[in-house]
């Protein structure tokens, strides 16, 4: 019984890093969504799942702006 929930969360965390790499987002935010998923294994997938799938492209790509905005005004200073 063990080997089968521990095959259905190995295939489901394979599923979620499949679907993070497909996100137009930074290599960088792809990895640590990855992380993050397989770190927190069925919480971690069940939480991906639900919720954070729809966001994380909203997400990083508002880190990017503000990645952006910092590096443009360093520039003027």
């Amino acid at each position: 019984m063990g080997t089968i929930i521990w095959l259905a969360g190995l295939i489901c965390a394979i599923w979620c890093v499949l679907d993070i790499f497909k996100k137009p987002i930074g290599l960088i935010g792809k990895l640590i969504m990855t992380v993050i998923v397989l770190a927190t294994s069925w919480l971690g997938l069940a939480l991906y799942y639900f919720w954070a799938r729809h966001h994380v492209t909203s997400w990083f790509s508002s880190i990017r702006l503000t990645i952006k905005k910092a590096t443009c005004l360093g520039r003027l200073f």
